[in-house]
């Protein structure tokens, strides 16, 4: 493709999407970074009200040439494509290794409202979720499992912190996710819709296995994860219809919350596809 001119490092473009690694600057604009093909991919097919999340692609040389078909549908969307160095690329981004490809998108959190409205069979909440890692994981397992909706509370970490993102690989495109929103408000608003509230819990007097045997979990629900180091407290868990543990069938002591999330919202899902669950197809 040649070789293209690159934008400078001291471009207000670049200024502006460096400034979005802190999150005042990213509420204030809306805006958040998206890295790596996969991440930019989606954010390219994303579209609200018609509109492309996408706002621009910084691409370094190497990149562009190596993802050609990520490039060409940013422009074909109308995606301002813009190539730089290595450098400031890796300022843009702020990890040790950035993958190329980054881009600049609006947010695209769904007001808690819409969720409901859609009438949701499987949502996970996260509740005091302070790690971005864990958060952008558990919701990659959320789209995986098929889920709904994802909603984080106020006391949840920001779900464009670029670590939330990463963690995600595009999930974050996929399903609607509200933030900010009060865990009265998420108990009380899930429950109206018919939904089904558990809480997850190592120290649940319900066991996940026991719960799946009665059948119990075949219709709409939500699942509640906690903060990573002290859990939920005792009056998110008094919210819920049902406090859930994982069963440890070996020595460990504990489940980390990525891998328990995954492990309840696939037994939701699978009860839910099962016979008599609310996804369950009918015969022809």
């Amino acid at each position: 493709m040649g070789t293209p001119e690159l934008i400078s490092p001291r471009s207000p473009r670049v200024t502006a999407a460096r400034r979005l690694a802190r999150r005042a600057f990213r509420g204030k604009e809306c805006r958040f970074i998206a890295e790596g093909p996969q991440a930019v991919r989606e954010a390219i097919a994303h579209r609200r009200d018609g509109v492309p999340t996408l706002i621009e692609l910084f691409a370094t040389v190497e990149a562009a040439e190596r993802h050609t078909e990520i490039v060409e549908a940013a422009r074909a969307a109308g995606v301002r494509v813009h190539f730089a160095d290595d450098r400031t690329v890796a300022d843009i981004s702020q990890t040790v290794t950035p993958q190329g490809l980054l881009g600049v998108c609006h947010f695209l959190d769904s007001p808690f409202e819409e969720i409901l409205a859609a009438r949701p069979q499987l949502v996970a909440v996260l509740a005091n979720v302070r790690d971005p890692g864990n958060a952008g994981t558990v919701l990659r397992c959320a789209d995986a499992a098929g889920a709904d909706a994802v909603v984080l509370t106020d006391a949840s970490v920001d779900l464009y912190n670029p670590k939330s993102v990463r963690a995600s690989v595009g999930s974050l495109f996929h399903l609607p996710v509200a933030v900010g929103v009060p865990v009265e408000r998420v108990m009380d608003g899930l429950r109206g819709a018919g939904v089904r509230i558990l809480a997850a819990d190592g120290a649940g007097d319900r066991d996940l296995d026991a719960e799946l045997d009665t059948g119990s979990m075949g219709g709409p629900s939500a699942w509640v994860f906690g903060n990573e180091a002290w859990g939920l407290p005792e009056e998110t868990r008094a919210l819920a219809d049902a406090v859930v543990r994982v069963p440890i069938h070996g020595r460990a002591e504990s489940l980390n919350l990525a891998t328990a999330a995954a492990v309840c919202l696939y037994a939701s899902a699978r009860a839910q596809r099962g016979t008599g669950g609310c996804r369950a197809v009918s015969p022809g």
